[in-house]
């Protein structure tokens, strides 16, 4: 073939098929695909936000609940009834696993969640130690009463109660709509542990495979109901030090590296070749405190605790002064955030006087738990424990360091198998509920995400009655009376409230990144 005419050819071949894939350098592996079981943000970036859809989602710019799955919603009077019209002729995605005979209806999202909060459901039993944690955490096995079908694109949820946070709780990666179709083949041919490892959804990218701790390969679903993803191939390299994940992206062996150590993104600034994306992130990081491990039940114990750590040298060195410090459990930017309350006061001669009078004046032993690698809440896990580590040893309190890889890490707090464990959260829509509900309700431990493992009727009635109401004037009350009891028992070592950042080609468009941690990468390109 001569070149004139080997040129004419290439011209008439689709552009796409010669298109760099979009290579994205991420932090850990995903405990899975079946996205209700877990509640890491890594599972959920893996999972819900490229394979799935939500009823609806949350835009972060408009700051409200925008229609997803479903092209609008009605609420009743009385706020027990919420009807969901679902978008027609949406497809679940085909593989060579899976071959779909109809579009989205509304026996996926009733099968959705009976399966989450019906004992009855045969899928109900398919979940890890924790269930689903989310699920449970938030409340919605008391909250909901009937998932109903009204006809193939209707659903209703009839509720006990009304909940101002209901709606902008279907945001969240937990209520991603699963096929019914694709349920029931896997339960007639036994093989019910592929709905984890062999994920079908109705998003943006193909799950194509996965191999632990190495890669997970995506590619554009070609039935998508939404834009077209800009790229033909979506991959996670899969890099636990942040370190390497910049060395890559200067490489261009990723085109995108997530949470970058403060450092890096500092060097990131100067190369011409590179970009840096940030935004103030609703995110906190903290150190939970096991009340169900003596001597931490004590709340003179976690109180002394909290004055012996200096956290600004810990800002400093982990953070490199980018991250603001916390002292309530989500950022000062959020409405009912409570300014009257203080951060306790680095004093390690008040914090020996409160060991000595809860019976501790020789100290104690103890165990520090943190994950391997560098995330966004906790850019230098190991540098940070070993700074707590020598704070406690100053008023006499031995701490043992286990650093644990990040999946088993979550397996064993949620049981609650941790002293004080290094961990943060990050809120899905803006509300308060996104943080007391999961974090510090009974509820939550029930579920393993109240960390600190605080079961506390007050606590859990003020959050129960914020979620009861529309007014945020009530619900800004109740909030800050929480606020009030989190401060004074001491539950966490409040630690930063960071800024979400990530590491890009300059050749790269389109990418933001999520105050809330979650990842869009449909829209996307690469030059």
């Amino acid at each position: 073939m001569n070149v004139k005419l080997l040129a004419a050819t290439l011209a008439v071949l689709p552009a796409l098929a010669f298109a760099k894939p979009l290579t994205v350098c991420t932090e850990a592996s995903p405990d899975g695909f079946d996205v209700v079981q877990f509640n890491s943000l890594v599972t959920t970036n893996a999972s819900a936000d490229v394979i799935f859809n939500t009823l609806v989602d949350y835009d972060e710019a408009a700051k409200k609940v925008v229609p997803a799955l479903a092209e609008k919603w009605d609420v009743s009077s009385d706020g027990l009834t919420y009807t969901f019209h679902l978008r027609p002729n949406v497809a679940f995605q085909t593989t060579d696993y899976f071959k779909p005979t109809r579009t989205l209806d509304a026996d996926d999202v009733v099968f959705t969640f009976d399966r989450m909060l019906d004992n009855a459901n045969p899928w109900h039993k398919v979940s890890g130690p924790n269930g689903f944690p989310h699920a449970q955490s938030m409340g919605l096995v008391k909250l909901v009463k009937a998932v109903k079908k009204v006809d193939d694109h209707t659903v209703e949820f009839d509720l006990n109660e009304p909940n101002s946070t209901f709606v902008a709780m279907l945001t969240m990666g937990f209520a991603s709509i699963y096929s019914a179709e694709y349920a029931d083949q896997l339960l007639k041919a036994g093989k019910q542990a592929d709905l984890n490892a062999k994920p079908i959804g109705t998003g943006p990218f193909v799950l194509k495979r996965y191999t632990k701790d190495a890669v997970i390969r995506y590619d554009a679903n070609p039935t998508y109901w939404g834009p077209k993803p800009k790229v033909e191939r979506l991959i996670y390299a899969i890099t636990p030090d942040a370190s390497v994940r910049f060395q890559k992206v200067k490489a261009d062996e990723c085109q995108i590296a997530l949470s970058p150590k403060p450092e890096d993104v500092a060097a990131a600034k100067s190369d011409h070749s590179l970009a840096v994306v940030q935004t103030p992130a609703f995110m906190t990081a903290f150190v939970a405190l096991n009340t169900q491990h003596k001597p931490l039940d004590d709340e003179r114990v976690r109180q002394a605790i909290n004055m012996a750590f200096d956290r600004s040298t810990y800002l400093k060195v982990v953070f490199d002064n980018t991250a603001t410090p916390a002292v309530n459990p989500y950022p000062p930017s959020t409405w009912s955030y409570d300014k009257a309350i203080g951060a306790y006061p680095y004093d390690p001669a008040k914090a020996k006087a409160l060991l000595a009078q809860a019976g501790y004046p020789n100290g104690f032993s103890t165990t520090i738990w943190l994950r391997p690698q560098g995330s966004v809440l906790n850019p230098k896990p190991k540098a940070g424990a070993e700074l707590l580590q020598a704070d406690l040893a100053k008023i006499g309190v031995k701490a043992d360091v286990k650093v644990i890889e990040w999946g088993e890490l979550i397996k064993q707090a949620k049981q609650g198998q941790h002293d004080m464990l290094f961990m943060g959260w990050a809120g899905d829509n803006g509300d308060p509920d996104n943080y007391f509900a999961p974090l510090f309700s009974c509820n939550g431990v029930k579920s393993g995400i109240n960390f600190a493992r605080f079961c506390d009727p007050k606590l859990d009635k003020l959050i129960t009655d914020a979620r009861s109401t529309s007014d945020q004037a009530t619900r800004t009350k109740d909030y800050e009376a929480a606020q009030k009891i989190v401060h004074d028992e001491a539950l966490w070592i409040p630690l930063g409230y960071p800024t979400a950042s990530a590491i890009t080609r300059a050749s790269v468009g389109g990418y933001q990144v999520s105050a809330f941690g979650r990842q869009n990468f449909a829209d996307v390109s690469v030059k």
